[in-house]
């Protein structure tokens, strides 16, 4: 009865820790300009409101610093190529994905190069 009863604990652990393993990260190289995007009303507004609706996004930091662009996401809802996507149609360049032209014309000034 002990052996079974630790069998199970074993498979249950086994398997809760597999299901929290199902998150997805990312860092992606982002075009900011500035050094304050976080609290800047165009850049910082823009990926605080967007960022999150983009399905399977669960967080993001964003390293002024790095111009980096840290996302934690589900990958049985996105992918990497999709957040890239997104970012784009927010104004900035996102890895090798050039800015949406039309986004990047509303930026502030000084989120632009």
């Amino acid at each position: 009865m002990k052996n079974l009863i630790a069998l199970l604990f074993i498979v249950f652990t086994t398997i809760a820790s597999a299901q929290t393993k199902e998150s997805g990260k990312a860092e992606i190289k982002v075009s900011i300009e500035c050094d304050h995007c976080k609290v800047c009303e165009t850049c910082g507004l823009n990926f605080k409101e967007n960022m999150l609706k983009v399905k399977g996004v669960k967080m993001y930091e964003l390293n002024e610093e790095k111009k980096t662009l840290t996302v934690y996401y589900n990958p049985k809802k996105t992918n990497v190529a999709t957040i890239r996507t997104a970012i784009s149609k927010l104004g900035f360049d996102a890895d090798d994905v050039k800015a949406d032209p039309a986004a990047y014309e509303k930026l502030d000034g000084c989120c632009k190069a």
